[in-house]
């Protein structure tokens, strides 16, 4: 509207509003702020972010993207009437940025084949980008030939998912660190340190005189790791680390076990990359007990408690056994009182974020 003032034609100052944020924070309506927030999801995921899930942990699926602000990808992952794998995706992922959430965990064959055809599915699909988050790498035992004529599994399934097309991989505490060079110099893989959240949870135990024991000469760097963030994040100088030496008959058993440093009158915490059948973890308990320990703590990434695992661990002299939730959960671990189960999932959601943002990972863990 122009008004007439001194034979001069002004026009009025525009006050522009808008309901995206510029209105006091008093002010705005329930639909405003719903609109804000909307927004903001979509600024923060402008370049077109997509999570899609199997059947091999869906409940950790949900919770990432939960915390990421976005909805899981609708897509059918079940099987045809005669067992065949069958995989559809509902929504369109043509140029996005997409992340698939799969452990291959027990079933470890059916895991497997949902992931490499969902990739196959994404790629045909002109996907941009296809990163696959395994929280759990199946078969990664089987990275080198121990005797002769067998496979060298952990490589063979590298293979497998390169040669479906995958662009990057997301794992969590891989058994062994050079599973990440299985993969080809074009598919870079973050292979993240869960020890961080089991550092949180012992951080605010109080401790009498803690030591970290690798139940095994492998995972000495592993608890090496865990000491030193201890030390780092709660100031804990006076942590000891020491290590069991075990000589195996055969896969599954355990013959002898020897201590390898000092227990007595300590609290000790076992760091290990997984828990299979808990027999090596519960010997180690007993030795660490006959050799003066006050009390034994476990922590593992992966809990996969095959077969008597979890009553050994219920029947063991540990306090606790904390692990992560990189494979699903039963009813019968969470029966267990000496199991505590935490979520891996911020770790991933926060990982997930930053590569999708291009911003560094190993900022994560300082």
């Amino acid at each position: 509207e122009r008004r007439e003032e001194g034979g001069r034609g002004e026009m009025p100052p525009i006050a522009a509003t808008s309901p995206l944020g510029s209105a006091p924070l008093d002010d705005r309506t329930a639909e405003e702020v719903r609109l804000e927030e909307a927004a903001s999801k979509a600024k923060r995921h402008a370049g077109g972010l997509k999570l899609f899930s199997g059947n091999g942990n869906m409940a950790l699926a949900l919770e990432i993207a939960k915390i990421l602000g976005i909805n899981l990808g609708r897509a059918t992952v079940g099987r045809f009437a005669d067992g065949e794998v069958n995989v559809m995706i509902h929504e369109n992922v043509r140029g996005k940025d997409v992340y698939i959430l799969q452990p291959t965990c027990p079933p470890v064959n059916d895991n497997i084949m949902e992931l490499l055809l969902m990739v196959s599915t994404l790629n045909r699909a002109s996907a941009r980008r296809i990163t696959v988050v395994i929280p759990y790498y199946g078969y990664a035992r089987q990275d080198r030939k121990m005797q002769a004529r067998v496979p060298i599994s952990a490589a063979d399934v590298a293979r497998l998912l390169e040669s479906m097309g995958i662009d990057r991989v997301i794992a969590v505490d891989l058994h062994c660190g050079q599973i990440q060079g299985f993969f080809g110099p074009r598919i870079p893989v973050d292979n993240l340190d869960g020890g961080i959240v089991g550092i949180d949870h012992f951080g605010g135990k109080d401790l009498h005189n803690p030591v970290i024991v690798s139940p095994d000469a492998g995972g000495v760097y592993r608890a090496k790791k865990f000491k030193e963030g201890l030390a780092h994040k709660y100031d804990w100088n006076d942590v000891g680390l020491a290590m069991i030496i075990k000589q195996r008959a055969r896969a599954g058993t355990v013959d002898q076990m020897d201590l390898v440093g000092d227990v007595k009158d300590c609290d000790c915490i076992i760091v290990d990359d997984m828990i299979d059948t808990a027999g090596t973890l519960c010997k180690a308990a007993d030795v660490l007990k006959a050799k003066g320990a006050r009390r034994v703590f476990a922590f593992a990434s992966h809990g996969l408690l095959s077969g008597p695992g979890n009553e050994r661990i219920a029947n063991s002299k540990m306090e606790e056994c904390v692990i992560l939730n990189t494979i699903p959960s039963s009813p019968q671990r969470a029966a267990n009182e000496k199991l505590t189960e935490l979520s891996v999932a911020p770790l991933l959601a926060q990982t997930v974020f930053n590569i999708h943002a291009k911003k560094s990972i190993s900022a994560l863990f300082k």
